[in-house]
């Protein structure tokens, strides 16, 4: 137990860097992380709580941070955004977080040993993104196999680029992407960029693109479901914090703010 202990504090060290950095974007300069509990409408011990969470979650959870803190004053919530094996490999580095939301459950499900139990608090479906105006008249995901056409998909390892996988293998579609993405939203951003003619994302991604790509709708019965669940971390220095923001998740005030992002219900 004391060398286990040892090699997950080293490693934790190793990793702190690479989670602090996209926390600064998030964080504020007076966070204070003593407690376990945040407050609710009122006083109290105040709490730092950081939450490592799928990249295509990145701009609903920011409303859905805002919102909670507004209600929560003693509590300050952190997000660090990857895409979902990226986080993976850092909870089993033993990264400083709090709780964390993957973009499907076969992820969390193999992180049983360092979570609590995880509820799912939203699904997605897949869409095709193409550039403004769709340049190149893409339609179907059969049109993804044509000749000359710029693919770009997520890699296999991240949940996007697993879902993208089965649904073009279903449908016997030959797909060589011109490159393959650590999360959703460098696949979207290429695309909006004009560096691929189309990928396969997210349905809330093209809703958060404001414009800068469209999204071509696949047939329920081609396309896959994507679940979210969430779960508060056994290392956590803030469990009660954590587990309180989880549990929040999944709240009518939460829904809300996830269904008008494009989220479905649980």
């Amino acid at each position: 137990m004391p060398q286990t202990f040892t090699r997950r504090r080293l490693a934790a060290a190793l990793v702190t860097a690479a989670v602090l950095v996209p926390l600064a974007a998030c964080g504020s300069d007076d966070d204070s992380d003593s407690g376990d509990s945040g407050s609710k409408k009122g006083g109290g011990k105040k709490v730092s709580l950081t939450v490592l969470a799928a990249a295509s979650l990145t701009d609903v959870f920011r409303t859905a941070g805002a919102a909670y803190e507004k209600d929560h004053p003693g509590t300050k919530v952190n997000f660090s955004f990857e895409g979902s094996q990226e986080l993976a490999a850092k909870v089993r580095q033993g990264a400083p977080a709090d709780a964390l939301v993957t973009a499907d459950t076969k992820t969390m499900d193999g992180l049983k040993d360092d979570t609590g139990t995880p509820a799912v608090i939203a699904r997605n479906r897949l869409v095709i993104a193409t550039g403004k105006g769709n340049p190149e008249n893409v339609r179907t995901l059969k049109d993804l196999g044509k000749s000359g056409l710029k693919v770009v998909l997520a890699a296999p390892e991240v949940p996007v680029g697993r879902y993208s996988e089965q649904i073009l293998d279903a449908q016997k579609v030959d797909v060589e992407p011109v490159s393959q993405e650590p999360n959703v939203r460098a696949v979207l951003s290429k695309v909006e960029l004009g560096e691929a003619d189309a990928g396969i994302v997210y349905k809330t991604d093209v809703t958060a693109a404001d414009g800068k790509a469209e999204g071509i709708d696949i047939p329920d019965a081609q396309n896959a479901v994507a679940s979210y669940p969430a779960a508060t971390l056994k290392t956590s220095e803030h469990s009660e914090a954590a587990d309180g923001f989880v549990k929040w998740l999944s709240s009518p005030a939460a829904q809300k703010i996830l269904r008008d992002a494009g989220f479905q219900k649980p």
